[in-house]
């Protein structure tokens, strides 16, 4: 999919020193937020698995400035989890049932009315969810079985988006990326 954008770079932030002046922010999936970033009372530690608290310091740091900036956004599983904390939000710590829906797009889901970008079922795999969602984020669909939050926008940006899926497992997901990626390459006035 990024093969077809030879003019957009990427940078792995776990490897790569990452530039001052990036065009864009892609927040992946992964581990869950450590606890001391998380803006809830904790009940069970248990529940916080495998957590990386460099990741958190780092994608929690650079958040405000991306957002200062209105550069693009989009935030996939872990990324959406982030960026709802980092905006105040909270999150549902267990979700049964969601993380063995790993490579299955078996999820329906059903949206507001103007989601741009609508897909019927989805491959959704976690155990932690939005709950109380943070400033200026929007809803924009959810499961239709279990009112999980699965996709978010940021409400009066240019491009802002969050999916508690998985589109990079799919090609039936390539409208979120081309979305991104557009938006990187032609930056909004």
């Amino acid at each position: 999919m990024f093969g077809l954008y030879p003019d957009v770079r990427l940078w792995n932030a776990r490897v790569e020193s990452v530039p001052e002046q990036v065009d864009g922010l892609l927040l992946t999936g992964g581990e869950d937020i450590s606890e001391k970033f998380l803006r809830q009372p904790v009940p069970d530690p248990s529940l916080i698995e495998d957590a990386d608290p460099a990741r958190d310091a780092w994608e929690f740091s650079i958040l405000p400035g991306i957002l200062q900036r209105r550069l693009p956004l989009f935030a996939i599983c872990r990324g959406l989890q982030v960026l709802n904390v980092a905006l105040g939000g909270t999150l549902h710590l267990d979700i049964p049932n969601h993380a063995k829906l790993k490579f299955q797009n078996i999820q329906p889901l059903r949206y507001e009315k103007s989601a741009a970008i609508q897909i019927a079922h989805v491959n959704s795999s976690h155990h932690q969810a939005l709950d109380q969602l943070g400033a200026g984020l929007e809803i924009e669909a959810w499961c239709a079985d279990d009112n999980v939050i699965e996709q978010a926008r940021l409400r009066d940006y240019p491009f802002g988006l969050g999916v508690q899926y998985h589109p990079e497992r799919d090609p039936l997901y390539h409208p979120l990326f081309r979305a991104f990626l557009n938006h990187i390459r032609t930056p909004a006035s």
